[in-house]
């Protein structure tokens, strides 16, 4: 059974002699605009460690985009009593005439929050209202909306700043597993036996054909060499489809490319690539995930299989399997299968994570269109939990797309 994960759990701010500074006042926050990220990177690096900010707004992650797109950073930063209490990393784009800042990666981000300090206690009607007044203040010299997309209300407990403001809910939702200390103890949340049935005998399938690996290289340069092989992966199979192809522009293959060498010899990584491979002659690839980890975090941000040589193996299942397996033995708690509904997540997982937009007007120009963009957002919710209005969806998009 799926439980709808409105609020992660278990999560008391609590001051103690040895832990985070007294609660600051909310009504000393002040923000400025930075454009260079290196001013703020040591705060920035320590709000990041903190399990209630996300990976995506991560100084590399957002580096990484930055630079990719070549675009100009745009940092808010707030401070109190003399320090860093919450930044929020945007980039800004213009269309037909309307400026938007929004978090850098885009539709590559699975969950999105504004790293805070461990003392950014909940914000009540009053004290949010004045941070969002002064957000406003701080931005409308260079945007006319702000919009911060597939965020929590809290994430690892903490509430987040803007959850007054998560009127919208997003489209889609993400989905997780909890991990439990061995393999057997997390499927046994799920149907055990029928799950190591179906383990069994793809094992069996792909031993007839010689075997299999479960590979991660730890060389930057065979790192790569998996990644072009997934974009090549993934784009004969979108095309198949009659989808488009996210992945084909260079600006991202850039951007994926720059994680993986921002992540070499770190114990928490932004991107590292795990695969199957067949012991044929070929050591052929049949499947490949790229998985994100911070702290006991475990995301999956992308995967694509080739099941030409296997087609009853189920190889991208196989390859979930062995990756779960090896976070469970590595102390992680959550493995994520990230944004988007598809069966293949429901059959893994047990936690469904409610997503929120929010749509903050900054000019005349922002408070005109926030209506369309918000009618928009219910659309397309509303055409996603209909099957039938979803699959006209893709068929009418699969045409357009040919």
């Amino acid at each position: 059974m799926l439980r709808q994960n409105l609020q992660a759990q278990g999560h008391v701010q609590k001051a103690s002699a040895a832990g985070p500074p007294a609660p600051f006042d909310v009504y000393s926050l002040t923000f400025d605009i930075l454009d260079a990220p290196e001013v703020v990177e040591a705060e920035w690096r320590e709000l990041a460690r903190l399990p209630h900010n996300s990976l995506h707004q991560g100084f590399d992650w957002c580096c990484a985009w930055w630079q990719a797109e070549q675009r100009t950073p745009l940092i808010v930063r707030g401070r109190a009593e003399g320090r860093t209490v919450m930044l929020l990393p945007l980039e800004l784009r213009t269309e037909y005439g309307l400026r938007t800042a929004r978090f850098p990666g885009e539709r590559f981000n699975n969950v999105n929050s504004s790293p805070t300090s461990a003392d950014f206690l909940p914000l009540d009607p009053k004290a949010s209202s004045r941070l969002v007044e002064a957000l406003r203040k701080a931005l409308a010299p260079q945007a006319d909306l702000l919009v911060l997309d597939t965020m929590p209300l809290s994430l690892a407990g903490a509430k987040s700043p803007f959850h007054a403001w998560m009127t919208s809910e997003h489209p889609d939702r993400s989905f997780q597993l909890p991990l439990k200390a061995s393999m057997d103890e997390t499927i046994a949340q799920l149907n055990a036996k029928t799950r190591r049935k179906r383990y069994r005998q793809q094992c069996r399938r792909l031993e007839a054909l010689g075997g299999f690996q479960h590979y991660c290289p730890d060389e930057a340069s065979e790192q790569h060499a998996l990644l072009d092989l997934f974009f090549d992966q993934k784009s004969e199979r979108l095309a198949a489809a009659g989808l488009p192809d996210v992945f084909r522009p260079p600006q991202v293959r850039r951007f994926f490319h720059d994680l993986i060498d921002r992540s070499v010899g770190t114990p928490g990584y932004p991107l590292k690539l795990h695969a199957l491979r067949l012991a044929d002659e070929e050591r052929s690839i049949v499947a490949i995930s790229g998985l994100s980890r911070k702290g006991d975090h475990v995301l999956c941000q992308f995967g694509s299989i080739d099941d030409k040589l296997c087609p009853d193996a189920s190889p991208g299942e196989l390859l979930f399997w062995l990756m779960i397996e090896q976070a469970c033995g590595e102390g992680a708690a959550v493995f994520d299968f990230g944004l988007g509904d598809q069966p293949y997540k429901r059959s893994w997982c047990t936690q469904e994570t409610i997503l929120y937009d929010v749509l903050l007007p900054l000019s005349w120009k922002g408070r005109l269109i926030r209506p369309t963009l918000a009618a928009i957002g219910g659309l397309k919710r509303a055409i996603k939990r209909n099957a039938v209005l979803y699959s006209w969806a893709q068929r009418l998009r699969s045409r357009l797309v040919r």
